[in-house]
């Protein structure tokens, strides 16, 4: 097969042995579960239990306000992840950059893991797409790769000729995708034909798998028949990313204001695929995901198969956390974010937890210096932006130039930041940049509305002036007239005596 290179990219340290060496566990049931209401790009979901309330496992706790209609809503229904009690429903910290609380289910587990009624569909071929893309929505699942886009919303995507099964895993140190490849390709190929079901005239499967994970595209390839393909990529980052996955296996280029599937194309990612596979193939619903929990602050690196709403420090504490941890971040090095404790639950988008000690982070970096302008940054990008300007712009809050020069378009996938000689967090001044101009967006929508509705008070009370400057003289008129009715009324009676 023709592979074709995308721009920019770089190759930085996997450290994927860490943790890929050894098969998947099955983490602990905790004693309590935290159930965040919102684990999903969109709309948040509202709570249909009640504190006291005894929940069975892949029972739905909360759905958004459609609940007739979930599958067009842009949100993903929130299940038991274990059968026990509703203890409290209140705001927890949970993982995210901002650091904020939000509204969570929080559930006194049993122990007995007493499940609701499983409703597979075991004969869905012979069913219409749009009935199991419901189920899906049903089943709360959500893109796994880390992103948590509600799946049905991208399955309801027309005209589709190809599927890509994203399998690239380009982040450093996280392994839990190459696991299930080696591990669950049966599960992972089942999934892809159901999507492919559901997407309708998708003729093509693509499962793409990078070089540096020979043993899952040896698995994968044994599995796969026809229409799946699986492909071996360059081991480069981010070669992960949609657009630049789709350009590498098609050569065809996302451009800036399009989605995939304006090209034809539509990308899940592998243990997306196998979520679908155990939704609609055995009934249950995204109840946990695997997650790689690594790094030098542990003293066994392992991928675990995770109850959702499970604490941090539940894991962690199972891979034996060593003493001097610095840092915990979730996600990979590159585009994953620092947490301030590990008391925080695992959600739909946690893919990874990496423990860092004092020697492995680079403490140079933390030391920014001035711009030498050297283009490095530009020569990465994959996006084939322009990030010394755009961190020029960011930095004198030239918020119209940055726009232009199309900040949003940037992925942050810090490729420039990593080769950044000055050592600058250029991404982190993207970050303040893009809130900025949507901070100001919203203020120009507001005033744009008020400006609306002064100029439709402004129109409403002359209009009112007028229809009662109007009425006014209908009913002198009309006083009039009936004077003047009455006058010659009387002077008939008059002439008439």
């Amino acid at each position: 097969m023709t592979l074709w290179p995308f721009h920019g990219g770089v190759k930085p340290d996997g450290h994927k042995s860490l943790s890929n060496q050894t098969p998947i566990l099955q983490a602990d049931i905790p004693p309590f579960l935290i159930l965040p209401l919102l684990q999903h790009i969109g709309e948040p979901t509202e709570p249909i239990v009640k504190v006291g309330e005894k929940v069975l496992k892949g029972q739905i706790l909360a759905h958004c306000k459609q609940k007739k209609d979930c599958h067009l809503t842009m949100s993903a229904p929130i299940h038991a992840s274990s059968s026990g009690t509703v203890v409290a429903i209140e705001h927890r910290a949970v993982p995210h950059p901002s650091g904020l609380t939000a509204p969570c289910i929080i559930i006194e587990t049993d122990g007995k893991e007493e499940w609701i009624e499983c409703l597979p569909m075991t004969d869905y071929a012979e069913l219409a797409p749009d009935v199991v893309r419901k189920h899906i929505a049903r089943a709360g699942i959500v893109g796994l790769g880390g992103a948590g886009f509600p799946a049905h919303i991208k399955l309801n995507s027309g005209a589709i000729d190809t599927l890509i099964i994203n399998g690239a895993e380009c982040e450093p140190y996280i392994t839990c995708d190459d696991r299930i490849m080696r591990e669950r390709p049966n599960d992972i190929i089942a999934g892809a034909k159901i999507i492919m079901h559901i997407l309708g005239g998708a003729k093509r499967c693509i499962i793409a798998v990078e070089n540096n994970k020979p043993e899952a595209y040896q698995a994968l390839l044994e599995a796969a028949d026809e229409p799946v393909e699986v492909v071996q990529i360059p081991t480069k980052y981010p070669m992960g990313g949609e657009r630049q996955l789709i350009q590498t296996l098609t050569g065809k280029e996302v451009g800036r204001s399009q989605i995939p599937a304006s090209v034809g194309i539509v990308v899940h990612n592998v243990e997306t695929a196998r979520t679908v596979y155990r939704a609609v193939q055995l009934g249950c619903p995204l109840l946990s995901r695997l997650i790689t929990v690594t790094g030098g602050g542990v003293e066994n690196p392992q991928n675990f198969e995770v109850l959702l709403g499970t604490p941090m420090h539940v894991i962690i504490d199972q891979c034996h956390r060593k003493e001097g941890v610095e840092r915990l971040i979730m996600g990979g090095t590159m585009m994953g974010f620092a947490l301030p404790n590990d008391e925080m639950p695992i959600v739909k988008t946690t893919n990874c937890l990496i423990l860092m000690r004092a020697d492995e982070i680079e403490t140079s970096r933390l030391l920014e210096m001035p711009c030498i302008r050297c283009g490095a940054c530009t020569q990465v990008c994959p996006i084939n932006l322009l990030p010394q300007q755009l961190y020029w712009y960011a930095k004198a809050k030239d918020f119209k130039k940055a726009r232009a020069y199309h900040i949003f378009d940037c992925i942050e996938c810090n490729c420039c930041a990593y080769v950044c000689p000055s050592h600058i967090p250029l991404v982190s001044y993207y970050h303040y940049a893009k809130a900025e101009i949507r901070a100001c967006d919203r203020e120009a929508k507001k005033a744009e509305l008020a400006k609306k509705r002064h100029e439709f008070r402004t129109f409403r009370l002359k209009r009112d002036k007028a229809e009662k400057k109007a009425r006014l003289k209908k009913l002198k008129t009309a006083s009039n007239a009936s004077k003047e009715a009455a006058i010659k009324a009387a002077m008939e009676r008059v002439k008439a005596k």
